[in-house]
Protein backbone atom coordinates (compact mmCIF):
# COMPACT_ATOMS: atom_id res chain seq x y z
CA UNK A 1 0.00 0.00 0.00
CA UNK A 2 1.42 3.48 -0.94
CA UNK A 3 2.12 5.42 2.32
CA UNK A 4 0.55 8.64 3.34
CA UNK A 5 3.41 10.57 2.93
CA UNK A 6 3.07 9.43 -1.08
CA UNK A 7 0.13 9.76 -1.83
CA UNK A 8 -0.15 13.74 -0.36
CA UNK A 9 3.09 14.52 -2.58
CA UNK A 10 1.71 12.89 -5.72
CA UNK A 11 -1.28 15.23 -5.32
CA UNK A 12 0.01 18.75 -4.03
CA UNK A 13 3.11 17.81 -7.29
CA UNK A 14 -0.33 17.20 -9.68
CA UNK A 15 -1.96 20.66 -9.74
CA UNK A 16 0.88 23.44 -8.42
CA UNK A 17 0.64 25.81 -8.57
CA UNK A 18 -1.25 26.60 -6.84
CA UNK A 19 -0.64 24.30 -3.54
CA UNK A 20 -4.10 23.08 -2.80
CA UNK A 21 -4.70 22.83 1.19
CA UNK A 22 -5.05 19.51 2.45
CA UNK A 23 -6.11 19.00 6.08
CA UNK A 24 -3.98 17.07 8.21
CA UNK A 25 -7.21 14.29 8.82
CA UNK A 26 -7.51 13.99 5.30
CA UNK A 27 -4.60 11.89 4.85
CA UNK A 28 -6.45 8.89 6.88
CA UNK A 29 -8.79 8.87 4.03
CA UNK A 30 -6.71 8.10 1.19
CA UNK A 31 -5.01 5.70 2.79
CA UNK A 32 -8.52 4.40 3.41
CA UNK A 33 -9.59 4.97 0.21
CA UNK A 34 -6.94 2.73 -1.17
CA UNK A 35 -7.81 -0.41 0.64
CA UNK A 36 -9.23 -2.68 -1.79
CA UNK A 37 -11.35 -5.37 -0.47
CA UNK A 38 -12.30 -9.27 -1.86
CA UNK A 39 -15.68 -8.33 -1.92
CA UNK A 40 -17.89 -5.17 -2.47
CA UNK A 41 -18.59 -3.70 0.70
CA UNK A 42 -21.64 -1.12 1.81
CA UNK A 43 -19.76 2.06 1.90
CA UNK A 44 -20.40 4.08 5.51
CA UNK A 45 -22.63 6.72 4.43
CA UNK A 46 -21.70 9.55 6.61
CA UNK A 47 -17.83 9.38 4.89
CA UNK A 48 -20.04 9.47 2.04
CA UNK A 49 -21.79 12.29 2.27
CA UNK A 50 -18.18 14.47 3.45
CA UNK A 51 -15.97 13.20 0.10
CA UNK A 52 -19.20 14.00 -1.97
CA UNK A 53 -20.88 16.98 -0.74
CA UNK A 54 -21.27 19.58 -4.05
CA UNK A 55 -19.55 22.43 -4.06
CA UNK A 56 -22.81 24.55 -5.02
CA UNK A 57 -25.37 25.20 -7.25
CA UNK A 58 -23.44 28.11 -8.81
CA UNK A 59 -20.86 25.57 -9.28
CA UNK A 60 -22.38 22.89 -11.04
CA UNK A 61 -24.46 25.49 -13.66
CA UNK A 62 -20.99 26.83 -14.02
CA UNK A 63 -19.28 23.88 -14.97
CA UNK A 64 -22.14 22.95 -17.13
CA UNK A 65 -22.38 25.95 -18.91
CA UNK A 66 -18.24 26.32 -19.46
CA UNK A 67 -18.80 22.41 -20.80
CA UNK A 68 -21.28 23.38 -23.84
CA UNK A 69 -19.68 26.53 -24.82
CA UNK A 70 -15.72 25.48 -25.00
CA UNK A 71 -17.41 21.63 -25.88
CA UNK A 72 -18.47 23.48 -28.96
CA UNK A 73 -15.29 26.19 -29.81
CA UNK A 74 -13.38 22.95 -29.22
CA UNK A 75 -15.09 20.58 -31.43
CA UNK A 76 -15.26 23.32 -34.04
CA UNK A 77 -11.60 23.50 -34.17
CA UNK A 78 -10.88 19.99 -34.21
CA UNK A 79 -13.36 18.99 -36.56
CA UNK A 80 -10.23 19.19 -39.75
CA UNK A 81 -7.74 16.75 -37.37
CA UNK A 82 -10.93 14.44 -36.77
CA UNK A 83 -11.82 14.49 -40.59
CA UNK A 84 -8.34 14.00 -41.69
CA UNK A 85 -8.07 11.16 -38.96
CA UNK A 86 -11.70 9.44 -39.75
CA UNK A 87 -10.29 9.26 -43.72
CA UNK A 88 -6.82 8.13 -42.55
CA UNK A 89 -8.42 4.86 -40.02
CA UNK A 90 -10.92 4.29 -42.92
CA UNK A 91 -8.35 3.61 -45.67
CA UNK A 92 -5.35 2.17 -43.15
CA UNK A 93 -7.30 -1.05 -41.34
CA UNK A 94 -10.96 -2.42 -41.87
CA UNK A 95 -13.41 -1.84 -39.83
CA UNK A 96 -15.70 1.20 -38.53
CA UNK A 97 -13.97 4.91 -38.17
CA UNK A 98 -15.42 5.42 -33.97
CA UNK A 99 -15.70 2.87 -31.55
CA UNK A 100 -18.04 2.81 -28.73
CA UNK A 101 -17.64 1.40 -25.53
CA UNK A 102 -20.07 0.86 -22.42
CA UNK A 103 -18.25 3.14 -19.21
CA UNK A 104 -19.40 3.21 -16.10
CA UNK A 105 -20.98 7.13 -15.63
CA UNK A 106 -22.37 9.10 -12.81
CA UNK A 107 -23.90 7.29 -10.20
CA UNK A 108 -22.65 4.06 -11.87
CA UNK A 109 -25.14 4.59 -14.83
CA UNK A 110 -23.88 3.09 -18.31
CA UNK A 111 -23.40 4.81 -21.50
CA UNK A 112 -21.31 4.87 -24.87
CA UNK A 113 -18.27 6.08 -24.40
CA UNK A 114 -17.11 7.34 -28.20
CA UNK A 115 -13.27 6.76 -29.38
CA UNK A 116 -11.88 6.99 -32.82
CA UNK A 117 -11.10 3.40 -33.35
CA UNK A 118 -7.38 2.91 -32.88
CA UNK A 119 -7.12 -1.18 -32.74
CA UNK A 120 -7.39 -3.54 -35.43
CA UNK A 121 -11.38 -4.76 -36.05
CA UNK A 122 -12.49 -7.68 -33.89
CA UNK A 123 -10.10 -6.61 -30.73
CA UNK A 124 -12.11 -6.62 -27.75
CA UNK A 125 -13.01 -10.52 -28.80
CA UNK A 126 -9.36 -10.95 -28.35
CA UNK A 127 -8.68 -9.44 -25.30
CA UNK A 128 -9.54 -12.99 -23.04
CA UNK A 129 -6.34 -13.93 -24.77
CA UNK A 130 -4.39 -11.37 -23.49
CA UNK A 131 -5.21 -10.80 -19.88
CA UNK A 132 -2.23 -12.40 -18.80
CA UNK A 133 0.09 -9.51 -20.21
CA UNK A 134 -1.98 -6.78 -18.08
CA UNK A 135 0.24 -4.65 -16.84
CA UNK A 136 -2.08 -2.56 -14.59
CA UNK A 137 -3.36 -3.20 -11.14
CA UNK A 138 -5.94 -3.53 -10.08
CA UNK A 139 -9.10 -3.62 -11.99
CA UNK A 140 -7.84 -1.87 -15.07
CA UNK A 141 -6.41 -3.51 -18.26
CA UNK A 142 -3.32 -1.54 -19.76
CA UNK A 143 -0.54 -3.33 -21.90
CA UNK A 144 2.05 -0.96 -23.47
CA UNK A 145 2.92 -2.36 -26.48
CA UNK A 146 -0.93 -4.30 -26.94
CA UNK A 147 -0.54 -6.20 -30.28
CA UNK A 148 -4.22 -4.89 -31.05
CA UNK A 149 -3.43 -1.37 -31.65
CA UNK A 150 -2.83 -0.54 -35.45
CA UNK A 151 0.21 1.60 -36.23
CA UNK A 152 -2.02 4.60 -36.97
CA UNK A 153 -3.84 3.59 -33.62
CA UNK A 154 -0.75 4.52 -31.68
CA UNK A 155 0.25 8.09 -33.19
CA UNK A 156 -3.77 8.32 -32.19
CA UNK A 157 -3.40 7.10 -28.49
CA UNK A 158 0.41 9.26 -28.26
CA UNK A 159 -1.59 12.57 -29.28
CA UNK A 160 -5.01 11.50 -27.54
CA UNK A 161 -6.42 12.62 -31.05
CA UNK A 162 -8.31 9.08 -30.45
CA UNK A 163 -10.01 11.10 -27.69
CA UNK A 164 -11.71 14.03 -29.22
CA UNK A 165 -14.87 12.58 -30.06
CA UNK A 166 -15.74 12.37 -26.30
CA UNK A 167 -16.61 16.04 -26.78
CA UNK A 168 -19.69 14.64 -28.47
CA UNK A 169 -20.25 12.84 -24.89
CA UNK A 170 -19.68 16.13 -23.44
CA UNK A 171 -22.01 18.04 -24.86
CA UNK A 172 -24.86 15.22 -24.45
CA UNK A 173 -23.96 15.82 -20.52
CA UNK A 174 -22.85 12.36 -20.17
CA UNK A 175 -19.30 13.15 -19.43
CA UNK A 176 -17.89 17.00 -18.49
CA UNK A 177 -14.58 18.48 -19.58
CA UNK A 178 -12.38 17.55 -16.18
CA UNK A 179 -13.68 14.81 -13.60
CA UNK A 180 -12.35 11.28 -13.54
CA UNK A 181 -11.79 9.09 -16.75
CA UNK A 182 -15.03 6.48 -16.91
CA UNK A 183 -14.01 2.96 -16.71
CA UNK A 184 -15.39 0.09 -18.77
CA UNK A 185 -18.02 -0.69 -17.16
CA UNK A 186 -16.65 -4.72 -16.51
CA UNK A 187 -13.75 -3.06 -14.88
CA UNK A 188 -15.61 -0.83 -12.87
CA UNK A 189 -17.94 -3.70 -11.12
CA UNK A 190 -14.58 -4.62 -9.98
CA UNK A 191 -13.22 -2.09 -8.13
CA UNK A 192 -13.72 -2.47 -5.13
CA UNK A 193 -13.57 -0.22 -1.40
CA UNK A 194 -14.68 3.54 -1.37
CA UNK A 195 -12.31 3.60 -4.93
CA UNK A 196 -16.10 2.85 -6.09
CA UNK A 197 -16.99 6.75 -5.19
CA UNK A 198 -15.33 7.77 -8.39
CA UNK A 199 -18.14 7.17 -10.22
CA UNK A 200 -20.29 10.10 -7.53
CA UNK A 201 -19.28 13.06 -10.24
CA UNK A 202 -20.04 13.03 -13.70
CA UNK A 203 -16.81 11.42 -15.91
CA UNK A 204 -14.91 13.60 -17.45
CA UNK A 205 -12.63 14.16 -20.70
CA UNK A 206 -9.55 15.31 -18.21
CA UNK A 207 -8.14 14.46 -14.69
CA UNK A 208 -5.26 14.93 -12.34
CA UNK A 209 -4.85 11.15 -13.47
CA UNK A 210 -4.19 12.66 -17.00
CA UNK A 211 -2.01 15.51 -16.10
CA UNK A 212 0.24 13.06 -13.32
CA UNK A 213 1.69 10.08 -15.89
CA UNK A 214 -1.78 8.57 -16.77
CA UNK A 215 -0.61 4.83 -17.10
CA UNK A 216 2.65 5.58 -15.30
CA UNK A 217 0.62 5.26 -12.31
CA UNK A 218 -0.93 2.77 -10.09
CA UNK A 219 -4.52 2.38 -9.96
CA UNK A 220 -3.97 2.84 -6.73
CA UNK A 221 -2.21 6.54 -7.03
CA UNK A 222 -5.60 6.96 -9.64
CA UNK A 223 -8.20 6.32 -7.49
CA UNK A 224 -6.54 8.35 -4.87
CA UNK A 225 -6.35 11.32 -7.27
CA UNK A 226 -9.96 10.95 -8.38
CA UNK A 227 -11.09 10.92 -4.43
CA UNK A 228 -8.88 13.73 -4.06
CA UNK A 229 -10.75 15.75 -6.96
CA UNK A 230 -13.91 14.68 -5.96
CA UNK A 231 -13.60 16.48 -2.38
CA UNK A 232 -11.63 19.39 -3.51
CA UNK A 233 -13.39 19.93 -6.87
CA UNK A 234 -13.92 23.77 -7.89
CA UNK A 235 -14.18 26.07 -10.81
CA UNK A 236 -10.24 27.38 -9.99
CA UNK A 237 -9.49 23.41 -9.72
CA UNK A 238 -10.78 22.47 -12.77
CA UNK A 239 -9.51 25.19 -14.66
CA UNK A 240 -5.93 24.43 -13.22
CA UNK A 241 -6.45 20.83 -14.76
CA UNK A 242 -7.55 22.08 -18.11
CA UNK A 243 -4.43 24.49 -18.33
CA UNK A 244 -1.95 21.83 -17.79
CA UNK A 245 -3.37 19.28 -19.47
CA UNK A 246 -2.07 21.21 -22.26
CA UNK A 247 1.35 20.05 -21.83
CA UNK A 248 0.61 16.78 -20.41
CA UNK A 249 -1.06 15.53 -24.05
CA UNK A 250 2.13 17.53 -26.05
CA UNK A 251 4.69 15.31 -23.72
CA UNK A 252 2.24 12.17 -24.37
CA UNK A 253 3.75 11.09 -21.01
CA UNK A 254 2.18 7.67 -19.94
CA UNK A 255 0.20 7.87 -23.61
CA UNK A 256 -0.49 4.21 -24.97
Amino acid sequence: MCSTEATTSVVIETIEPPRPHVEENDNAGWVEILEFQPEPSRIDREWVGQIVQSPGRFYEFTKRLIDIVAGVVLLVMAMPIMIVSAVAIKITSRGGVFFGQKRAGLDGRTFTMYKFRSMYHGAEEARPVLEKLNESDGPAFKIRNDPRVTPLGRFLRRSSIDELPQLINVLAGQMSLVGPRPLPVSEADNVRGKARMRTSVKPGLTCLWQISGRNELTFRQWAALDLYYIRHRSLFLDLMIIVQTIPAVLSARGAY
